[in-house]
């Protein structure tokens, strides 16, 4: 685990509105399924997912969520306010778009200029 992923977990744990408990509780019972290991079945998922989105050491990401959402038919918004995100908008890191420092440029090739070969 790198640090990032560390400050990450931290500031998931340390908000005292989420819980991703409630959330996989509530699907478990949606899908009328047993447990855990019927539910990482049901969203194709490694049981370890859960188990670790459980002791909140994983957060529950977009494509998990979006997962979540087609298997249980309930909406992006319901499942976020599940698990206790009660943001109106969802904001994506600046830092995410800005490339590394030292990293080469990608090239540039006719796909990437003209759209087509």
């Amino acid at each position: 685990m790198t640090t990032n992923d560390t400050a990450e977990t931290n500031a998931i744990s340390d908000h005292v509105n989420y819980d991703p408990n409630h959330l996989l509780d509530a699907l478990i019972e949606k899908l009328h399924l047993k447990n855990d290991a019927a539910l990482s079945r049901a969203l194709e998922v490694a049981p370890p997912v859960i188990s670790k989105i459980r002791h909140r050491r994983l957060p529950v990401g977009a494509s998990l969520l979006i997962r979540m959402h087609e298997v249980s038919e309930l909406s992006i918004r319901e499942l976020r306010e599940l698990m206790g995100d009660r943001r109106e908008k969802f904001r994506i890191s600046d830092k995410q778009f800005k490339p590394k420092p030292g990293a080469a440029p990608a090239p540039v090739t006719a796909t990437t200029v003209g759209g087509a070969e």
